[in-house]
Formats: structure tokens, sequence, C-alpha cells
């Protein structure tokens, strides 16, 4: 019997907001234990939650990005848990009225498959603390300034057929939220943090099989890894004619497998009911349409751009859209050159080259686009060689001089006259009588010869196109002579 995979994935988005979700205390990453607290995120009594709006305008902006429809009416609900990580007992959650619903997620596989990913609900909800387990001193430690950090939950539906599917579902989501700059998508920090739901069913049959929920997976990698060692165990109990249990379980990244953590908890467990010291959140039209015309434009959006308007190849624009600061780099650049090509060509080669040498982001890159866009100029305008645009290039940065600056220092100029040009030829034939006779003779390689004997004597000033128009002439002057 062959089986269909059917994946649905959870994912936490932490807003990049100054403040939590309900209080003034600081959401900063990287503050000592426990020091972006006050009293409500201890849970103590009196203590009053209010919402940050800003996290509202953040889950507005993914739901239109997401191509969701904005809830007017939505609450929030009290989800109740005892852990050590959040001591008021509950989290402050949305369950049956959350701020948008029914959207879609298109994903792209190897630049030319696309697939439709359903989105179930966006959902906001606050952050719990962090448990720190010490296992040299057999102690637990609770550090609770991730508690009330902001965060969106994105549910999907099961819409997810592979591990591969699911990476890139994910890279897409995370593309989105930098682009729309609510999170830095920063996995490595919690930032973006994936749950799973995985199950397998025989192939055309309608009922979903036994799902299991991988949790926390923090990384691209991982989720791939994690969900195809879940894939191929559900696989052998199944072939084995075994029943899967719904459970959660977690993964570990050194061994490459999960392991039972608990009974899956179904939302009765959580005991939800709507938050009593929160009113319902009304999100008039206005407001959304207030926030629809901020919105940047977003990846799908330029990366269909650069193909279609200024003739990129889906690969290169796939590479310059995968970051809005490099999409950005290269709109500069590309206004002061005007040669999309060549622009996406330094800047995908030579530029990223020497950034992740350096294991720099361009925004610190040395070149600016503005810089590097003038450089281009220079080479379309026959004023430097390629050679020497390569030389200028790797100067700048290194030194963080303007490409103007080191050509003008360095003296370099593209020969391109002919007045120039022509006696420099003449003299390398004069001088290369053996050389010239084999030519003559067919051995018509010893054309490439001349072309390096004039780029010699010119310390490879000459102008390619023009040194290659001139020989000819010149060669053909004297066959003909």
């Amino acid at each position: 019997m062959e089986f269909e995979t059917v994946i649905g994935l959870e994912v936490h988005i932490q807003l990049s907001t100054k403040t939590k979700i309900f209080s003034g205390a600081s959401a900063a990453f990287g503050a000592d234990p426990n020091e972006n607290i006050d009293p409500l995120t201890f849970g103590l009594p009196g203590t009053l939650p209010v919402l940050n709006r800003q996290v509202a305008v953040s889950a507005i902006k993914l739901g239109l990005a997401l191509n969701c429809e904005i809830r007017r009416f939505n609450q929030f609900a009290r989800k109740h848990y005892f852990y050590p990580d959040l001591p008021k007992g509950y989290q402050i959650s949305q369950y049956e009225e959350p701020i948008c619903e029914h959207g879609r997620l298109v994903i792209r596989l190897d630049d030319e498959i696309e697939r439709v990913v359903g989105i179930t609900r966006i959902h906001m909800e606050e952050d719990a603390g962090k448990n720190i387990h010490d296992a040299r001193t057999k102690s637990s430690l609770i550090d609770l300034n991730r508690a009330g950090v902001p965060l969106l939950e994105v549910v999907s539906e099961p819409d997810i057929r592979s591990a591969a599917e699911a990476a890139s579902y994910l890279k897409t989501l995370r593309q989105i939220a930098r682009y729309l700059e609510i999170s830095d998508g920063n996995m490595e920090e919690g930032s973006l943090r994936c749950d799973a739901n995985i199950s397998l069913r025989p192939t055309g049959q309608l009922k979903f099989g036994t799902r299991t929920e991988v949790k926390n997976i923090n990384s691209f990698k991982f989720v791939e890894r994690a969900l195809n060692y879940e894939i191929a165990r559900q696989l052998s109990i199944l072939k084995g004619g075994g029943q899967v249990i719904q459970e959660t379980r977690l993964f570990d990244s050194t061994s490459g497998t999960t392991h039972p953590m608990r009974s899956k908890e179904e939302s009765a467990d959580y005991r939800y009911f709507p938050d009593p010291d929160l009113p319902p959140l009304i999100v008039e039209e206005s407001w959304v349409e207030k926030v629809r015309s901020k919105m940047p434009k977003l990846p799908e959006e330029l990366r269909q751009m650069l193909i279609e308007d200024l003739g990129l190849t889906p690969y290169d624009a796939s590479v310059l859209t995968a970051e809005k600061e490099n999409v950005d780099f290269f709109l500069e650049c590309y206004q002061v050159s005007k040669n999309a090509k060549a622009a996406s060509n330094w800047i995908t080669s030579e530029l990223f080259g020497l950034l992740n040498k350096d294991e720099r982001g361009i925004a610190d890159s040395p070149i600016s686009a503005r810089n590097l866009g003038e450089l281009l100029t220079r080479i379309d305008g026959g004023e430097i060689s390629g050679k020497m645009a390569k030389e200028v290039f790797e100067e700048a940065f290194k030194t963080g001089q303007s490409p103007s600056d080191i050509i003008q220092a360095k003296g370099l100029k593209q020969i391109s006259d002919e007045s120039e040009l022509l006696p420099i030829i003449e003299q390398i034939l004069e001088t290369s009588p053996n050389q010239l006779a084999e030519y003559f003779s067919g051995k018509e390689k010893l054309r490439d010869y001349f072309v390096g004997q004039v780029m010699k004597a010119t310390k490879g000033s000459a102008d390619p196109k023009k040194l290659n128009l001139l020989l000819d002439k010149e060669l053909g002057r004297r066959k003909d002579g």
C-alpha cells in the first residue's frame, strides 16, 4: 500500500516591537536573565493587560500579505496550562475569534513549480518564559524575559505534502515577515519557531491519518530532517501493521530523531474562555485600508517585476529578492547604471562573493549601490575595461574609497582612441614578422598572440572591442598589400 504525507505547520513569529504585547516591559532580545520584567509579567494580583497597538498593526499587515480575511470583531482568550514559565497559569491568546482567517500562501520549488498552501488563521498571543534545565546541578532556572513578548501564530491548512515543501513554506513566510519589517525572523534567537503536525494516509483516501506533533523546530535544515525522520517512522509503523499514536514529540538535532514528549492535547484541555480583562478588538475598515496603503512591495511582486520588466532570469530574480536589503541595493544600483543584467551579475557574483568571505551582509557593504552603479556606467561607456573594473571594485571593497577616486588616483583609463591604439598595433605587427608570416600561412590562432601583445604594451588598458576591430582591419590591409 502506498501512503501520502499530510503536513500542517504552526509557525510562531516573534514581533519586533519595543515593548511586550500587554505591558510596557522591554521586548528586546539578549538582556540578562529576568531583566525585562514587570508586575504583569509575574502575574501579580491586580495587574491588568493593555494591548500594544503595534501588535495588531503587524497582524493586519501579515494578514493582508497572506490574502486573509481581516476579522472586524476579534477577542482574546485565556489558554490554561500550568508550567513554571507561565506565572499567571494561563497564556493570553486568541481562539474562536482570531484577527485573520482564510488566507493562502504561494510557495515555489526549484523556481518553477508553484504550490498554494491555505492559511487557516493568524492570531496574536504572548510568549511564555524559558525554563533552563541544568543537569549538572540537577536544578531548573526560569528566565521570564521572553514572557509576554508578542507573537503571531500562523496556522496552515494540511496542504503540505513533503518536508521540502514545508521548508519552502517556512522560508517564504519568513521572507514576507522580514519584508514587512514586523520581525527579524532570526531562528537562532527564537524569532521564528515551527511546530509541525504530520500524518500519513493511504493514497487516495480522504480521511486523515493519526497525527503527531513535533515541537519547536528552530532551523530550516532541522525542519526537513525532523519531518523526513517522522515520515519514515510513521511509514515503518503503518507498513508493519501497527498504529501511530497521537502524541507530541521533540526533535533531537544531534541524533536526527524524534522522541515522545507527552500525549497530544486537544483544545478542551486548555479550557479556553474569553479574557475578561481585555475588551474585544474592533478592526474598522478604515484602519485596514490605512495599513494597506503603507504596505511595501512584497517579494513575489518584485520577483515578477525583475523578470518581466528588467529581463532577469528567474534564478537571478529569486536570489536578489531573497532579502529585502538585496533587492533594494540592486534597484538603487540599476537606477544609476540602467543595466539590469550587469548590476545583477556584479552583485550576485563579485559583491556577494566578497561579503560571504568576510561573513558580512549587504547592509555592511563597503561599496554603496550608487558607487557600484557608477562603476558599471564607466564600463558601459568604454572608460574602463572589465578587468580594470574588477581591480577597482576589489580596491573599493578593501578601502571603502569610491571607484571614481580610485580610478583617478591610479590613472586608470581605457584606450579607445584610434590615434593611440593603431600605432601600437602597427608596432607589434612590425616587430613580429615570423608570427605574422605564420598567421598569413593559415595559423589563425596567432591572432590571439597579437591581441595579447597589444594588451601587454598598454598594460591592459586597450578597449577590447576597438582593439579587435583595428587589428582585423590592419591584418586585412597587410594581407591585401
